[in-house]
């Protein structure tokens, strides 16, 4: 008997494809304890082995527009994850730092492709629905993220080896890819231009905004326990709950954030976020209690959350940049402050402090609060999803 999966929208598709990408990055996190011990590597060579994963997403993000626009979205996502099916399992069980680098850099373009593509189609969606649907989208991503740092470090607790916990979330995967194929577009927008371009006009604006405020995520992600933990003295063993923190603001903001911009319109999102991740900042950086620096690290990713899904609706219907150049050109822009962020921190506070560091992504925020008003938003929707 031959299964045949039931219909999916696209919009649910789109869902689930976040889901997908969220769950599998926060697996390879769980697990990078054990890749170094399988490798023997030192703090060094691990960093540079992880930039093996950000470079492999640096180089496939730029292409994906022409992918998308050649093959569609359906064919490109699919072979994607099939890259990211085939190469989580082995950076369970690699030796050799050498193949474990080479290992990444598949995994990275698995993943960048993926992230790209699922925007670009995430784009047409919404484009095709009434009401706003990008918040909701990485929303999923965010609650991937948490089930699968959750899903995973839940297998390795009750004995479970990390190979066998990772094939496991790898069958998972292959599960919901299955069920997305469907709802998959199986076109994208038609090939305008060069296959990959600089971002300019409203597109680098965009892209810039991205940019800020995935360094700023990159930021609390590295960063975080280390400053709970050195500067306002909290216990090791709770350095990770204002990662904690953040996350589950920006989850629950972002599952949130399509029924708030409806009523409220893209522009207050975008200047009220950028505000209340910059007091959440100060409260972190000034403020020397560890309580109320996990309270700004709660207004940091309830800020940030809707911030970035705003610019990607925005660069769908701006009109200086062809859209399958556009989006990978500001995906890409807006990766390098996930890249560079920990490191940008690392070098400011080693010349300086974290806490003047910490007050440069403050004042970055503010920035972005001001960019706001350039930014051509859009008006506000007031329909409802009925879907």
């Amino acid at each position: 008997m031959i299964y045949k999966p039931q219909s999916i929208t696209p919009s649910h598709a789109t869902r689930l494809t976040f889901f997908i990408a969220g769950f599998v990055t926060a697996t390879w996190a769980v697990i990078v304890p054990f890749a170094r011990n399988n490798t023997g590597v030192n703090e060094a060579m691990l960093g540079t082995l992880l930039l093996c994963l950000g470079f492999g997403a640096l180089i496939a993000m730029p292409v994906t527009g022409l992918l998308t626009s050649r093959f569609g979205c359906r064919r490109v996502i699919i072979v994607a994850m099939g890259l990211i099916i085939l190469s989580t399992p082995l950076l369970a069980v690699i030796a050799d730092p050498l193949l474990l680098g080479l290992a990444l850099l598949i995994f990275g373009i698995g993943v960048g492709v993926t992230d790209c593509a699922m925007n670009i189609q995430a784009i047409l969606v919404e484009k095709q629905s009434s009401v706003p649907l990008m918040s909701g989208f990485h929303g999923m991503y965010s609650f991937g993220g948490i089930a699968g740092a959750g899903v995973m470090t839940l297998l390795l607790s009750l004995g479970m080896t990390v190979l066998a916990g990772t094939l496991l979330v790898t069958f998972a995967v292959i599960i919901l890819a299955v069920l997305s194929y469907p709802g998959l577009l199986t076109y994208a927008n038609p090939k305008e231009g060069p296959a990959f371009a600089v971002p300019r006009g409203s597109v680098l604006l965009l892209g810039l905004v991205c940019f800020a405020v995935f360094l700023t995520e990159g930021t609390v992600l590295d960063w975080s326990a280390v400053y709970l933990t050195q500067a306002r003295n909290m216990p090791e063993t709770l350095g990770g709950l204002g990662y904690t923190c953040f996350a589950i603001a920006m989850t629950a903001a972002r599952l949130t954030g399509d029924r708030i911009i409806s009523t409220f319109g893209r522009l207050p999102i975008v200047l009220t976020g950028a505000i209340t991740a910059a007091i959440g900042l100060a409260l972190v950086t000034y403020v020397p209690s560890w309580p109320l620096s996990l309270v700004g690290y709660v207004l940091i990713g309830a800020g940030c959350a809707n911030i970035v899904p705003v610019m990607f609706s925005a660069v769908g219907q701006q009109k200086v940049m062809p859209q399958a150049v556009a989006v990978p050109a500001m995906t890409t822009l807006g990766y390098l402050g996930v890249l560079s962020g920990p490191a940008v921190i690392g070098y400011v506070a080693h010349f300086s402090s974290l806490t003047f560091a910490f007050s440069l992504i403050m004042a970055l925020m503010l920035v972005v609060a001001a960019l706001s008003f350039t930014l051509n938003l859009g008006e506000k929707t007031t329909a409802r999803e009925n879907a």
